[in-house]
């Protein structure tokens, strides 16, 4: 098809058929292939926006064909003499995909993201000369001042079609919810009643549908006028080519080793679902070998690696990627193998979103949940993460009303004590009720009226755990019993009341993967090359030796603190010479690179380090001594330890919540190492425990007065003549605890000293 043609208005418009026919032919041309025909609903939607200029919302199963909907619907519309279609699309992986499909159709489309940023001012020119017919954008593009103000408004009023595709982003009940998706709302306001808006799901129950219909049926023209409200076409979510599965096994261990034996028996290739970033490394490390390429793909993932990966799934060159939730919405691979879950999301409708990513264009595809112990205690930390608080947010609101000039979020850290991610979460939050707006230079208060919505978060924390028992709920279904089904399960939390027993999952037909201990049997998949033998790798080693080797690995690197954070002055902290500490903290006066057992996330090790870091009910730290298991495995780290110098002693970090796990654990190595305990620092006058969470000027402002070298310490220094030290505590999150001890230490004449804890926390 010519581009130019998509400006060539045809005749005969006033035909419904015609208009059916056009559609066809463009839909033809969209999938190459002559013999294309509608889903149902496809054209419905199509002519509703088109002939009716409706506001449509779409919620259709993944593969159902949602991207060619707003595709040619946009093609028409262009070709009726309307502006550009702008198309909010929240994956970078998308928008590449959608762009390369837009102009296999003919269609001029381009895109703005962070990945692209050296073609933006080309695009914008083609915008003004009217060559382009849909631009995707990110949500978070409408946060950047000059976008906002200077693209926008002109998109706006050249808008020939509005599309929010995965718009259950804009519900703050559905289960990947964004701030800047909200802003969404008052984008849809300033559209004339004219421009069609399509909205488009996968993953929307009804009350997520009803939050999404309401915020597409506003008005600012004439709000009294009564419109024909939002079209919502939703269809049946089940998915006749999945195979689901749940297997429970006792622990990290058996889990891993059960992937290690059965990989090569899944077919094709596919998805290895992870809760943590260090879980998607470490299974990539043990799955990977010569022949069979399974590779980690997550949040640190650089954006050029990514499109590296993605490529390589989709034309098979590895068997799997390891993967987090940030291969999630976006990635197009219709011939996916199989997803597996190396512990469960938070909700089935998380679930079904990324399952739904396997088996879009093959008569099957395997899905297997395997649900670790400690996923409640991961969801948990995401759900209260996620949630602003009142007193952070009147904090902000304070600190930026207060200023005479925009705040930056590395000013505005030092004035309120809120961790980065925390807080740039909450200026979207309140930069979209209105409170707050970014502007050239940071965030400024708008001075409108705001209050803490505590009661509908309140609601929103209680759906998301209902959402959690769903998940529990759908891992005890029981295979064979005949009132059940996985599939029907998840389409009813999708409020979906059609489905019918699938007949496929291990509940309708029993268990159709292997069981746990036995021997593959050749492979199923031939999507990647060079696929080993059953249960081993080439080197003969068997799965146990595997997963042994990964997880009874000990010593994790404790990176230490090199610069001082901005904002110290404001909160009073002055060094031994009335001056405010700025920019590089002095070598001299640094800990060197430490070590620490495990980290809390880590495969195998999350479960102990949690028992022995537990708190009560009233969530108090529990206090004993170090398990002589653990104590073992840190004898190991440190003979591990290369260091230049071997330490001559032993200090502690005085502890207030748990001092005897703290002595314990320094006591036992100094006498293991046969290292001279010196006992723990001094509290400084006051000490009270520590407030949890905070960033870091304020942790640094809290610490800064805290540590004192006692006389009794200081002589013993001064014998050891600058000796190295190991200094102790239980666990290290900000690090500026071992930061602001070791500074202390190394004032008062210690040599080099090297930080040490049971966890870290990651």
């Amino acid at each position: 098809m010519d581009p130019s043609s998509a400006l060539t208005p045809p005749p005969g418009q006033a035909d419904p058929s015609a208009l059916r026919e056009e559609a066809l032919e463009a839909l033809r041309a969209l999938t190459g292939r002559r013999d294309a025909t509608f889903h149902d609903g496809q054209y419905e939607a199509i002519a509703a926006l088109v002939e009716q200029r409706r506001r449509v919302l779409v919620v259709q199963r993944t593969g159902w064909g949602k991207s060619a909907v707003y595709f040619l619907a946009a093609l028409l519309q262009r070709r009726r003499g309307s502006g550009p279609a702008l198309i909010i699309s929240p994956l970078i992986a998308l928008m590449r995909d959608q762009v390369a499909a837009a102009r296999r159709a003919g269609v001029r489309a381009e895109a703005i993201s962070s990945a692209n940023p050296t073609e933006w001012a080309q695009i914008e020119q083609a915008l003004e000369a009217d060559e382009i017919d849909v631009l995707l954008v990110s949500p978070e593009r409408l946060v950047n001042p000059r976008f906002r103000e200077e693209q926008l408004p002109r998109l706006v009023q050249r808008c020939g079609l509005l599309v929010i595709d995965e718009a259950h982003c804009i519900s703050d009940w559905g289960h990947d919810f964004r701030p800047d998706y909200r802003r969404l709302r008052d984008l849809v306001a300033e559209l004339g009643p004219e421009v069609p808006v399509l909205a488009t799901t996968a993953t929307a129950n009804s009350r997520v549908v009803e939050d999404v219909a309401e915020q597409l049926d506003v008005q600012t023209q004439d709000p009294a006028a009564p419109g024909p409200g939002v079209l919502t076409l939703r269809g049946a979510l089940t998915r006749e080519s999945l195979r689901l599965g749940c297997l429970s096994l006792e622990d990290d261990r058996s889990r891993l080793a059960y992937l290690v034996e059965h990989l090569d028996q899944l077919p094709g290739s596919g998805i290895i679902y992870t809760l943590t970033v260090s879980a998607a490394e470490d299974l990539a490390e043990l799955l990977d070998r010569p022949g069979r390429r399974v590779r980690a793909y997550t949040g640190r993932t650089d954006a050029e690696e990514r499109a590296e990966l993605e490529r390589a799934l989709k034309e098979n060159e590895v068997k799997a990627l390891a993967a987090t939730s940030a291969l999630g919405m976006g990635f197009d691979k219709p011939d996916l193998g199989f997803v597996v879950h190396l512990g469960a999301p938070s909700s089935p409708v998380a679930y079904y979103q990324q399952v739904g990513r396997a088996g879009r264009a093959t008569d099957t595809a395997d899905v297997l949940l395997l649900p670790g112990r400690e996923d409640r205690a991961i969801w948990e930390y995401f759900a209260t993460a996620s949630m602003p608080s009142q007193e952070s947010a009147s904090a902000v609101l304070t600190a930026l009303a207060s200023s005479d000039r925009p705040l930056s979020t590395p000013a505005l850290e030092a004035r309120v004590d809120v961790r980065r991610t925390a807080l740039e979460l909450l200026l979207k939050v309140l930069a979209v009720d209105g409170a707050v707006q970014n502007v050239k230079g940071g965030w400024i208060a708008t001075g409108a009226p705001w209050s803490y919505d505590g009661p509908r978060y309140e609601n929103v924390a209680r759906a998301r755990r209902e959402e959690q028992q769903a998940m529990l709920a759908y891992e005890r279904l029981q295979p064979g019993d005949p009132q059940q089904c996985r599939m029907v399960f998840l389409a009813r939390q999708l409020d979906d009341d059609t489905a019918t027993p699938c007949g496929r999952c291990d509940v309708c037909a029993g268990p159709w993967y292997p069981a746990p201990g036995t021997r593959a049997q050749g492979t199923a998949g031939q999507g990647a090359p060079g696929q080993g033998g059953p249960g081993q790798d080439a080197e003969g080693q068997d799965a146990a030796a595997q997963v042994s080797a990964l997880l009874e690995r000990v010593g994790v690197p404790i990176a230490p603190r090199a610069q001082w954070p901005q904002g110290l002055d404001r909160l009073g902290v002055l060094d031994e010479n009335g001056k405010t500490p700025r920019g590089t903290i002095p070598a001299a006066q640094r800990a060197e690179e430490g070590r620490a057992l495990a980290r809390t996330s880590d495969l195998g090790w999350a479960g102990q380090l949690r028992q022995v870091l537990r708190t009560d009910e009233d969530g108090r730290p529990l206090d004993s001594e170090v398990p002589e298991a653990l104590g073992r495995r840190i004898v190991e780290v440190l003979a591990a330890w290369d260091w230049d110098q071997r330490p001559a002693a032993v200090v502690a970090v005085p502890s207030l919540t748990r001092p005897h796990l703290v002595s314990s654990l320094a006591g036992g190595i100094a006498a293991v190492g046969r290292l001279e305990d010196l006992g723990p620092l001094d509290l400084g006058p006051g000490a009270a425990p520590l407030r949890p969470g905070g960033n870091s000027a304020f942790r640094v402002a809290d610490l800064w007065d805290r540590f004192v070298v006692g006389t009794e310490l200081q002589a013993r220094l001064e014998q050891l003549a600058g000796a190295p030290l190991l200094l102790v505590d239980d666990s290290v999150s900000t690090r500026w605890t071992m930061t602001l001890a070791a500074r202390e230490l190394r004032r008062a004449g210690a040599g080099p000293v090297l930080p040490l804890a049971l966890a870290l926390e990651a």
